[in-house]
């Protein structure tokens, strides 16, 4: 628990909110809570409140979230963006990267409030068919968090795992690589099971799994019940794997069709994730969604007003040791039902970002 009060308060709420069981688009209830949490982020993040003086906003100013201005998630790459004494870190998540200086940090000094939105999230839109008193059995093609202690998506998997895994759940990638024996003696022993079957990873840790099998030749039939969870990153070291051709070799090889493959869409900036709705809404176009307590929108990254297409920014209440209105790299198009992630805005990290690491560092050059 946090030292500041103020701040032990907001995570409390936080928490109380992931676990109401009425999952409701509140925005009254998120604008009033943003502008709180903006209000603590700015009185405690030194760097965060020069970028946001540099833009004339201040609590005092604005009484809309929407005018909470967002950092590049690339400035998490420069500097420690926290609204909690250094000395108070407990944990630090580290994006992927092939060196320190290229990985962006999130810095925790409590994983409350991350885990409090992580559950609610997961089991909404990978198990809405899990009885309350249910185990699913859980397949991730990642390591352990022993071996991944800085990963966020390793810490998820870890935590759905304990909370809402069965005894035969397991993480199939060690120091060696993918486990292909156990995944696959895993995967073929499911038929019998009542309890959902998830298989998640990166869509390159599938890449890997169907490879394996295509060279032995070997086709999986999984259960009906089986889903598949992937959180993109389609281009490897040596090749790039289209979504769709992905997921036809999914079907193919382990016969689980696109409307039981979910696409998760997370970064290690962010608490909370967004999935495709297609097990919760499965006559719906295929869109992202999230927790009630997380916006997103999609702006025009020349205005900076909403658009069809634009850059994608995430406003994560769960985010709040550090800052909780992110711009990502990412472009998106808003839907009905939600938003598709369209991939990178090419130049779009290094445009925002060094403009931004400029002011946040406070230069008057």
């Amino acid at each position: 628990m946090s030292a500041d009060p103020a701040r032990a308060a907001i995570d409390a709420r936080l928490c109380a909110w992931a676990g109401e069981s009425d999952w409701r688009y509140d925005d009254e209830r998120f604008g009033a809570a943003a502008l709180e949490l903006f209000a603590f982020q700015f009185a405690h993040c030194a760097p965060y409140r020069r970028f946001c003086e540099g833009r004339g906003v201040t609590p005092e100013r604005i009484d809309d979230w929407r005018r909470v201005p967002a950092v590049p998630t690339g400035a998490f790459k420069e500097l420690a963006l926290t609204s909690f004494p250094p000395e108070r870190t407990l944990h630090v998540f580290r994006t992927s990267g092939t060196s320190l200086a290229e990985r962006g940090e999130l810095h925790l000094d409590t994983l409350a409030p991350y885990e409090a939105s992580l559950l609610p999230t997961f089991r909404r839109f990978l198990l809405p068919d899990l009885a309350a008193t249910q185990r699913a059995r859980i397949i991730a093609l990642a390591p352990s968090r022993a071996q991944a202690p800085d990963s966020s998506l390793t810490h998820m998997f870890d935590v759905a795992m304990r909370a809402l895994g069965d005894a035969d759940s397991f993480f199939g990638v060690s120091g060696d690589g993918l486990d292909l024996p156990r995944v696959t003696r895993a995967l073929e022993g499911s038929d019998g099971d009542a309890a959902p079957l998830l298989l998640c990873g990166t869509a390159f840790a599938f890449v890997h799994l169907l490879d394996a099998l295509e060279a032995q030749g070997r086709t999986l039939a999984l259960p009906r019940h089986a889903r598949i969870m992937e959180t993109g990153g389609f281009k490897g070291r040596a090749r790039e794997e289209p979504r769709e051709r992905l997921y036809e070799r999914i079907g193919r090889r382990l016969g689980v069709p696109p409307d039981r493959i979910v696409n998760q869409y997370g970064m290690t900036e962010l608490a909370s994730q967004f999935y495709d709705a297609v097990l919760v809404a499965p006559k719906a176009p295929r869109g992202k969604q999230g927790p009630p307590w997380a916006r997103v929108r999609i702006l025009d990254p020349r205005s900076g007003e909403p658009a069809p297409i634009g850059v994608i920014h995430v406003y994560d209440l769960a985010n709040t040791g550090s800052l909780f209105a992110l711009q990502t790299a990412d472009l998106g198009r808003a839907l009905p039902n939600g938003f598709e992630v369209l991939g990178r805005e090419p130049g779009a990290e290094e445009r925002g970002c060094s403009i931004a690491i400029d002011e946040l560092l406070g230069s008057t050059a």
